[in-house]
């Protein structure tokens, strides 16, 4: 199937030209327009190309490290599995860690816990080493 990049350019467009930054902080998880991607880049889905994301680091008001979620149960050395909001389960695709801007993110929907915040940061220096 393949995908439908005039649409995504379009809403991308929009973000770009119009979309304002909301206000966010790190340990946040964000529905993101994260639009059509190339091969085995994490697409978003639905009419705003969204995926969750973690906030890993607020570097300003601009732009942020994000890694993009899964509901699909995956384990290894590139992932780590959570829960937030004591009921949602996602794994985190670490090695799919990318700078996005905050005109990307649409609505927050959780936070993560500061023991899970605090492994996922050493799961990423460990996998950047």
């Amino acid at each position: 199937m393949g995908k439908d990049f005039k649409k995504w350019h379009k809403e991308k467009n929009y973000l770009h030209e119009e979309k304002v930054r909301p206000f966010f902080h790190e340990k946040e998880i964000w529905f993101t327009s994260l639009g059509l991607n190339i091969g085995f880049e994490q697409d978003g889905r639905g009419e705003n190309f969204l995926r969750p994301i973690i906030i890993v680091k607020k570097f300003n008001n601009e732009v942020l490290w994000g890694i993009p979620l899964t509901k699909n149960k995956k384990k290894g050395r590139h992932y780590f599995s959570l829960k937030f909001d004591d009921d949602k389960e996602s794994t985190a695709i670490l090695s799919q860690i990318r700078l996005i801007d905050s005109k990307r993110l649409q609505y927050k929907i959780g936070e993560v816990k500061n023991k899970d915040f605090l492994e996922i940061k050493r799961k990423l220096t460990q996998f950047l080493e």
